[in-house]
Formats: structure tokens, C-alpha cells, sequence
């Protein structure tokens, strides 16, 4: 049973609850000051389709034919944004510290497994 003066908080998930990966962050200050990190997966493009030469053995040969947009796709990476969050200034603060803490906390057990590997 709780104590007095406490506040519980309970998590709801909807059920089609996904995370997402994201291997970085775009954004920047509102004007109405407020910050929004935008979460992005980056990576190179797929092109649309892509036809091959096809050997009588079986064998997939050369490109013959790719359909990409734009055609210089090979000097390009996508970004797709998989969420944005907008926070106030103190909720960013609040959200720094516990992701500092969680980095300390990640790189002393990556230490731990250093210290113990053979």
C-alpha cells in the first residue's frame, strides 16, 4: 500500500504501440521558444525497382536497367522522421538530466563488461 504524500503515475500504451529506432535528431527553437527535436533514420536511399541480366545458367548477372529518383541517388542519404517532440524549456532540462543520467548508467555497465572480459 502506498505511503502518504506520494503520486503514482500510470503508463497507458494504445495497443498499436511501436518504438521506433532512430539513429538521430533534427530541430531547433520555436519562436514561441519552445524546442523541437524531430527523431530521424537516416539512411541511403532504395531505388524502385532494379532489372538484372539473367544468365541461361541461373545466374543473376549485371544491372541492366535501375529506376531511381533522383538519378543521382548514390550521393544521397534519407532521413525519415519517425516522431517529433515539442517540450518547453524546463521539460527539455528535465529530459537532458535523465537521458545524462541514463548515459552514465550505460557506459558504466559498458566498463563493467570491459573490466570482466578476458
Amino acid at each position: 500500500m502506498p505511503k502518504k504524500n506520494t503520486l503514482r503515475f500510470k503508463y497507458v500504451f494504445p495497443d498499436d504501440f511501436c518504438p521506433e529506432y532512430a539513429n538521430g535528431a533534427q530541430g531547433g527553437v520555436t519562436p514561441r521558444g519552445e524546442i523541437l527535436m524531430n527523431f530521424f533514420l537516416e539512411r541511403q536511399p532504395v531505388p524502385k525497382s532494379i532489372v538484372y541480366e539473367m544468365h541461361d545458367d541461373g545466374v543473376i548477372g549485371d544491372v541492366i536497367q535501375d529506376e531511381c529518383e533522383p538519378k543521382d541517388f548514390q550521393h544521397m542519404m534519407v532521413r525519415n522522421i519517425t516522431c517529433g517532440v515539442m517540450m518547453n524549456l524546463e521539460t527539455a532540462r528535465q529530459v537532458r538530466d535523465w537521458l545524462d543520467s541514463q548515459i552514465q548508467a550505460a557506459e558504466g555497465a559498458e566498463s563493467g563488461k570491459e573490466e570482466g572480459d578476458a
